[in-house]
């Protein structure tokens, strides 16, 4: 078994005529899409024909590129210093600016369309397509001119691009100094923020306070990447005539404000009862001023909850049989074919996710695997990313992409399957410990997620008016935690620089990466509730729901199994579940 994923089936090699030869189509693909552009957008004379033309040659571009930035960036993922790939990525990201201008105006032509409606029920492809198309004209006002779109996409690569790979190479690089049973370590930062779930306070405290100690090292370029990028970020959302960065967003996550305000107050309502969690967690723990923010992952219970991979891999396949067979075999087919990478290493950016390979119908998936119980649960969560692209696998590529509060749906649902699977087999002490994880792992989507949210809307607030100093950003992230953890935390133990371990704030096209995640565990806890009522006959709609994801508004997949996200009180029963599990836990802590 290699722990190591394989990344042959997209590429041999950088130096692969595989890899070389896609990557000289791009030159030629370019010229031909500049033409096809002119040619289309000459006249509004065979719309029909010329749709069809635009959605065909779409579809190939599209997993040309797919297949190019996958490989480029799955190798630096696991070797931020690898030269080739740095290379590559220049040179790749060179290229693809190329179809911006041409793409602009494709777009602009579709914008213009007067009955669009009509000609797409004419034709085959282009109904396969409607959503799609649709979408296209309806975004075609947030669409510059051909050369502005030309120029911010050429400016990105000396931009956001390049502050995004400053940061990654700072964070996967920095060596945290350690003091460990009196020896002394310099581990990596991925390493290091693992030891947030070790059994042992004493490490656990020692990890948080070299871990605060090694951003000093690299804060101020960090803090500068972070600049860099919303700067950016606020600059092309005011030229597109975006409101904001946000509403830019809740229009590419095909999610209206009503939504996240319905979603936003329900979470607010609830802050009360995670702190309630959190004292009683400090209480337990004893400590008399709230909990420190390092033992936000202590582990509970006096039990043996380790788990070695293997022992993980078996966990999770076993108990994902509980819901389907097809899912359970999905996740053995992703651990025989080697297509995660396992354990945290120098050069290896932190966290984990799951990247969808649809030119290839497969996924890739990045782990730092420490051993607790919740990397078992992140397995869990990064495989639920990948069956949802493995239930869209036949859809068209263009149909295949779904936003991002959809996408993490199936991933919090594998979650949840692990969790309760669990308790089921469980001692009663191992039920207390997890049942104290799946809360804490809510508190983080729901308590820290709504921390974040304030954190960047203020960041996006006074990055209008200046730059901000490292120590701007730490006094406004620690005012967030404060808002949103309130007297559950210990004031004088934070985290103020959660802003530059969370890569999702460097990536220019996902601002506000913060509450899909949200949206994510309350809209999965409201299906896990529906399939405990209908059973079997679930399973078979849960997947057809996935499998629609990527060509319909968030409120109209959701209608699919009969739930309104503009109400309230959808959003309030999802977090009665968490709160129900919070007295639950304070019930059995009593007890012991």
């Amino acid at each position: 078994m290699s722990l190591n994923w394989s990344l042959k089936e997209i590429y041999s090699s950088f130096e692969g005529e595989d890899f070389l030869n896609d990557l000289s189509t791009v030159d030629k693909f370019s010229k031909a899409y500049e033409e096809m552009a002119e040619r289309i957008c000459a006249s509004h004379y065979d719309e029909k024909n010329k749709l069809e033309e635009f959605i065909n040659t779409s579809i190939e571009l599209d997993n040309l590129i797919r297949r190019l930035f996958s490989f480029i960036n799955l190798t630096l993922s696991v070797d931020t210093k690898n030269k080739e790939g740095l290379k590559y990525s220049d040179i790749f990201q060179n290229k693809v600016s190329g179809f911006a201008e041409p793409e602009a105006k494709i777009k602009k032509w579709i914008g213009e369309i007067e009955d669009i409606d009509k000609l797409i029920d004419a034709s085959g492809l282009l109904s396969e397509h409607k959503f799609f198309l649709t979408e296209i004209a309806e975004g075609s006002k947030y669409i510059l001119s051909d050369k502005e779109e030309a120029l911010i996409a050429k400016l990105r690569n000396t931009g956001s691009n390049s502050w995004s790979k400053l940061r990654d190479l700072l964070t996967s690089t920095v060596l945290v100094d350690i003091d460990i049973d009196g020896e002394k370590k310099a581990l990596p930062l991925t390493v290091v923020r693992n030891m947030a779930n070790d059994k042992d306070p004493k490490v656990r405290k020692a990890a948080y306070e070299a871990e605060l100690a090694s951003y000093k090292k690299i804060e101020d370029g960090v803090a500068a990447a972070l600049n860099g990028i919303k700067g950016e970020v606020i600059t092309v959302a005011k030229l597109r005539g975006y409101e904001s960065p946000l509403e830019e967003n809740l229009i590419k996550s095909r999610m209206d404000k009503e939504s996240l305000e319905a979603m936003l107050t329900a979470m607010k309502e609830s802050l009360p009862s995670f702190r309630k969690y959190l004292r009683k967690k400090a209480e337990l723990l004893g400590y008399k001023n709230g909990l420190p923010f390092y033992e936000l992952f202590a582990p509970m219970g006096d039990v043996n909850m380790e788990f070695p991979y293997e022992k993980g891999q078996k966990f999770v396949e076993d108990n994902f049989r509980t819901f389907s067979d097809k899912l359970a075999d999905f996740a053995k087919m992703a651990f025989d074919r080697n297509w995660i990478d396992v354990m945290p290493k120098e050069g290896k950016v932190g966290g984990a996710f799951c990247s969808g390979l649809h030119f290839i119908k497969e996924s890739r998936f990045l782990l730092n695997y420490g051993g607790a119980f919740s990397d078992v649960v992140t397995l869990a969560h990064e495989l639920g990313h990948g069956y949802h692209d493995y239930c869209v696998r036949d859809k068209s590529p263009l149909n295949s992409d779904y936003p991002m509060p959809i996408a993490e749906t199936a991933s919090t649902f594998c979650e949840t399957i692990i969790k309760k699977a669990a308790v089921k087999t469980a001692t009663k002490e191992e039920a207390f410990s997890i049942l104290e994880t799946e809360i804490g792992d809510c508190t983080q989507v729901i308590v820290d997620i709504y921390s974040r949210f304030l954190f960047e809307s203020e960041l996006f607030r006074r990055r209008e008016e200046s730059a901000l100093s490292a120590e701007d950003l730490k006094e406004i992230m620690l005012q967030a935690q404060k808002d949103s953890y309130g007297d559950g935390l210990d004031p004088e133990y934070l985290h103020p620089y959660m802003w530059a371990c969370k890569p999702h704030y460097y990536d220019a096209s996902y601002n506000f990466y913060n509450f899909p995640y949200a949206f994510g565990l309350l809209f999965a806890k409201g299906l896990y509730a529906e399939y405990l009522k209908r059973g079997e006959k679930f399973v078979e709609a849960y997947d057809n729901l996935l499998a629609v994801t990527g060509d319909r508004s968030i409120a109209d997949v959701t209608k699919v199994m009969g739930i309104d996200i503009h109400s309230v009180d959808f959003w309030r029963s999802s977090l009665k579940i968490v709160e129900e599990d919070i007295e639950k836990f304070i019930e059995l802590s009593e007890e012991r």
